[in-house]
């Protein structure tokens, strides 16, 4: 396909509307077009209330020549009301949405709707969302759930997806040709590369390495094989550190392409992926991903059409980026050490933040979006942008400390950036960082002080399975931390200490629910201070894989020797890092054999009392079974001094 596309029979609308942020009296959404559009949001309040978008309201970046980013934050004068239904419509040349998008509806409604919830009842959560992954799109249980017509009051408050809303790093063979078509047909902008194989993005699309040997473009130091002595210790792994790794994302362009395809079904109306030239041995791979991902893209209709509904809110793990992404001290040396590398992390940063992260708190990007209009502004003349103010804003992202973001709910929500704000080991720089540094540890006790309870969003769990974190650090001890994503809260002895203290603070929330992702599987955990009858209960929720899994065999060895090897006599369990404290596992309603870890792509859906402590905790499967209770075992919770079994 031409790379100097047309806007001839392009759809106005490429993806969105997205129900990003709701309060009060303000409404914010997401949506990308083939041109610049003024569209008319219209409320069904007192007879349909329309409002122009102006600038003001509406905030248009070019990323090509038939591709415009709307970011629309529209301030209200009086206040949504509370637990009831408002339809909403965008009306673009005089059309609603049924007229343009009419996927994005339910039955015979003409237009979406959402619901502002008075506090957090009920949400739904989950991360890894891997569009090649054989399991079913965990996404369509919250379609399913929609399409039955609950009451407002039964409608989940917001849906949170705590990481990897796409794979930067890990991407298909076909999907990736869908990537280039969707560029060239929209014109998505260039870049030049420095220090990389290719000199530009043009190149990089039409190289023979361009499909699953892009370990072959690594940043040409001395020699490619240099490159990973510095990165894997000699290992020889693709593109940073990912095992998965032949096709990882490189442009701007790509990532922004890979985003659309990922949240819309119309992208993938443009395009025809048909398979390059490959060897032998990569045909076979590129069929069967292929199968895969048809199944994905029938799936699209019912996930923008979720996406269209929930309040979604959204915060990055490592695959938004890459594998591994600021693992320890010395990662980041090597990555941010080479314009390449640094350039390949800075286009998916650079995505995040216009795609993801704006959405979650738009008062924090204004410098930045300033900086990304003025870098789109460069590509007026050829088609490529300016390297130089596109580094400038890469620099000033790698920099940037506010991905974090606290909702005024009840209860309280706050979302950590447990990827950029880490403590760095100060022993030995291949060591695992802390997941927060010492300061954003400060910040989130400051967020918690006089709470009586709140929502903790961190993408990996606080609390985990002892015998994996145990795997992990033995591998971090041999200087190999990379090969077992050596990524939790007690693999640095800092960081492990300053949350657990927070927790035990006194004026800190009686009642914590720490919502977690990124291990795909799901596990529910009641943790207790010891020794303080009247101290702090907390709950880690953890459903990881909307559309990703453990291997099925391997957890269950793991499940298995964890309860063995920590059972509430092992010695074991001095050698923790959570010895003040007392973990009791809740139990997957349809487990066997008393396995405490659920493996099944999905949701999690959890139920909040007024006091907001979880009443009912799920994990609804992506399958179509019928949803996971996890039940608590009530001998060990007896009371207020509960006989807690160790995990």
């Amino acid at each position: 396909m031409s790379a100097v596309s047309s806007q001839e029979n392009l759809p106005s609308v490429l993806a969105g509307p997205l129900l990003r942020r709701i309060e009060a009296r303000r409404l914010v959404l997401w949506l990308v077009a083939s041109r610049p559009l003024s569209p008319v949001l219209r409320l069904s309040l007192d007879g349909g209330v329309g409002y122009s978008l102006d600038s003001d309201a509406c905030r248009v970046i070019a990323l090509g020549r038939h591709a415009f980013l709307h970011l629309i934050d529209l301030r209200l004068e009086a206040s949504l009301p509370l637990d009831q239904q408002v339809d909403y419509d965008l009306l673009i040349d005089g059309q609603g949405i049924a007229d343009w998008a009419p996927h994005l509806v339910y039955g015979e409604a003409r237009q979406p709707s959402f619901v502002l919830r008075k506090r957090i009842d009920q949400l739904l959560h989950g991360s890894c969302r891997k569009p090649h992954h054989p399991a079913p799109d965990g996404l369509l249980c919250a379609d399913r759930l929609l399409a039955a017509g609950p009451a407002p009051e039964d409608r989940p408050a917001l849906l949170l997806m705590s990481g990897d809303q796409v794979y930067a790093d890990d991407v298909a063979g076909p999907m990736l040709r869908a990537i280039h078509q969707l560029i060239a047909r929209l014109g998505l902008f260039d870049e030049r590369l420095e220090g990389a194989v290719v000199s530009d993005s043009a190149a990089l699309y039409t190289h023979p390495a361009s499909y699953y040997h892009r370990a072959d473009l690594l940043p040409a130091l001395e020699s490619n094989e240099t490159l990973r002595e510095r990165f894997f210790g000699g290992a020889r792994k693709p593109i940073f550190t990912s095992s998965n790794a032949e096709n990882h994302l490189v442009t701007f362009a790509e990532v922004l392409a890979m985003y659309l395809l990922v949240w819309s079904p119309v992208p993938w109306t443009l395009v025809d992926p048909q398979m390059p030239a490959l060897e032998a041995d990569k045909i076979e791979r590129y069929r069967l991903e292929e199968s895969r991902l048809a199944g994905f893209r029938a799936g699209l209709p019912g996930v923008a059409r979720v996406l269209a509904h929930l309040p979604t809110l959204m915060i990055f793990d490592d695959h938004d980026i890459t594998d591994d992404w600021n693992l320890s001290a010395q990662w980041e040396q090597t990555a941010y050490g080479h314009p390449f590398s640094k350039r390949i992390i800075g286009n998916a940063l650079l995505a995040y933040m216009l795609c993801q992260g704006w959405g979650n708190d738009p008062d924090a990007f204004g410098e930045l979006l300033d900086r990304a209009e003025a870098l789109s502004a460069t590509a007026a003349g050829d088609g490529h942008l300016d390297s130089i103010p596109q580094d400038g804003l890469i620099d000033r992202l790698l920099g940037f400390n506010r991905w974090q973001y606290v909702l005024p709910t009840t209860p309280a929500l706050v979302v950590l950036d447990t990827r950029t704000r880490r403590w760095r080991s100060e022993i030995e720089l291949k060591r695992p960082s802390g997941l927060l540094d010492w300061e954003a540890l400060s910040e989130l006790q400051q967020e918690l002080l006089d709470h009586p309870s709140a929502i903790i969003v961190s993408p990996a769990p606080i609390f985990g399975v002892k015998l994996i974190e145990t795997v992990q650090r033995v591998f971090s001890w041999f200087g190999n931390p990379l090969l077992v994503d050596a990524e939790n809260w007690m693999a640095h002895r800092g960081a492990a200490q300053v949350i657990l203290n927070i927790f035990r603070h006194s004026r800190t929330p009686g009642s914590y629910v720490v919502l977690s992702g990124d291990v795909h599987y799901s596990f529910v955990y009641e943790v207790l201070i010891r020794h303080r009858q009247q101290g702090p209960k907390i709950w880690q929720i953890t459903s990881s894989g909307i559309k990703n899994e453990f291997p099925r065999r391997l957890l269950d060895v793991f499940d298995r020797l964890n309860r063995w090897l920590y059972s509430p006599r092992s010695p074991l369990n001095w050698f923790t890092k959570r010895r003040p404290m007392k973990v009791v596992p809740r139990t997957p309603e349809h487990s066997k054999a008393g396995e405490r870890l659920w493996n099944s792509a999905g949701l999690g859906q959890v139920f909040f009392d007024p006091q907001g402590r979880p009443a009912r905790i799920f994990q609804l499967n992506a399958d179509g079974s019928v949803p996971t209770e996890f039940i608590e075992d009530r001998d060990d919770l007896a009371a207020e001094h509960p006989v807690a079994r160790r995990v």
